[in-house]
């Protein structure tokens, strides 16, 4: 018995002190480096609507992936040898997923819902055996097992299904998952867990959120670059058409990075309910990032296609990648301060106006308008955030000080 509970001591995280992440974790990422290259490939081979809501029941696969095993780390730890096992595992199963992504609504789709099933039945399998049955965390990891499973369904039956009945079989799965957590993961015969009972590090949880933004922006970058070297020649439309993308890049990162990470650490870390702090993290931060890898497939229009006509398959990604950006990161600032920034808004109002008469300009001068958005609602917030900390300086400053 008490071998059992050293083991089990050594497998979870130190509530302690705060968990760091660890190299395993940074490791890890990777995988999701290509996956997030291979959905804005696929978005950008299939700009119609039904390609657009592939791409879309595609991310959500990832992202959860993704997200699971984020928190799954934030209460295990990586070093131990039985969780850096699962934690390959599941790396090599989101390997072969991302690689069968671009045929997953043809050949490869039963490929792709096998895998993804893999990940989540069993990284939740593996850690139930891990707490063992008497643990306050068992009740909480059997009910997910059962909604994963159940999710399961879905995707496997999708995966032997065909065109539409496929995207709305995968769909339901997505919704299982989504859902489950919303309604406390109640489960029939096994009740219903309570935020507070997930037990998790605020500040963990918030890094491995910034870590997939970066990777997400990375793919942006990578972008870029590669669609910038496919030129035989570089004039100089195209060193303003890489200039364009870059700075667009360049203030998404500002407006997470420099105005909001910080402040997101400290709330969750001084939250009194962490574990739904966090959940509202990982729902915002799914259409925050998906607004980047959007972004990434304009950057590619920008620079190979900046000369073209702007055509509706073109908008989608160059107005709805920026628009679905400050729409995630608006609704993640909300639940960081309590109030949705102004700035944003006033950015998607602009790029609502911008919609109305882009059709008639080219794919240079829409990205480059977008661009321009995304930099004044950057420059705004920072100015506005500083003036904030600015005056709280000095009211904290003029208030006497106890002798």
């Amino acid at each position: 018995m008490n071998h059992n509970k050293n083991q089990h001591a050594s497998t979870l995280r130190t509530r302690g002190e705060s968990a760091r992440v660890l190299n395993e974790e940074l490791f890890f990422d990777l995988v999701y480096a290509f996956s997030v290259t291979q959905l804005s490939h696929y978005l950008l081979d299939h700009l119609t609507l039904l390609g657009a809501l592939q791409t879309l029941v595609m991310w959500f696969a990832v992202w959860l992936g993704w997200q699971y095993t984020a928190w799954a780390t934030n209460w295990f730890n990586p070093g131990a040898l039985r969780i850096r096992g699962m934690l390959f595992g599941i790396m090599l199963l989101a390997l072969v997923m991302a690689s069968a992504l671009p045929g997953a609504f043809a050949e490869r789709g039963l490929v792709f819902a096998l895998c993804f099933a893999g990940i989540q039945v069993g990284r939740t399998f593996c850690m139930l055996v891990a707490v063992g049955r008497d643990h306050a965390l068992a009740p909480n990891f059997r009910r997910l097992l059962a909604w994963n499973c159940v999710a399961a369904v879905f995707w496997i039956g999708g995966g032997f299904a065909e065109g539409q009945t496929r995207l709305l079989l995968w769909f339901g799965g997505v919704l299982c998952e989504y859902i489950a957590p919303m309604i406390g993961l109640r489960f029939p015969g096994l009740g219903r867990s309570s935020t507070a009972e997930w037990t998790i590090d605020g500040g963990h949880l918030a890094e491995r959120c910034q870590l997939f933004v970066i990777v997400a922006l990375g793919e942006s970058v990578l972008a870029t670059g590669i669609a910038f070297g496919h030129h035989a020649e570089w004039h100089a439309v195209d060193l303003f058409a890489l200039l364009v993308s870059f700075a667009g890049s360049l203030a998404m990162w500002w407006m997470y990075f420099d105005t909001s990470a910080k402040e997101a650490t400290h709330v969750i870390e001084h939250s009194s309910d962490p574990g739904g702090v966090g959940a509202k993290f990982h729902y915002t931060h799914v259409i925050l990032v998906a607004g980047i890898i959007v972004s990434a497939v304009a950057d590619e229009l920008v620079i190979g296609e900046g000369s073209h006509h702007a055509q509706w398959k073109y908008l989608g990604p160059l107005l709805g990648g920026p628009a679905l950006y400050l729409f995630g990161n608006a609704l993640f600032k909300r639940v960081v301060r309590g109030f949705l920034p102004q700035s944003h808004l006033y950015g998607l109002g602009l790029l609502a106006v911008l919609a109305v008469f882009a059709s008639h300009l080219s794919v240079l001068v829409v990205g480059t308008l977008t661009t321009v958005v995304m930099i004044a609602v950057a420059t705004l917030e920072a100015v506005v955030r500083r003036r904030a900390w600015a005056a709280q300086a000095t009211e904290a400053s003029s208030k006497p000080h106890p002798h």
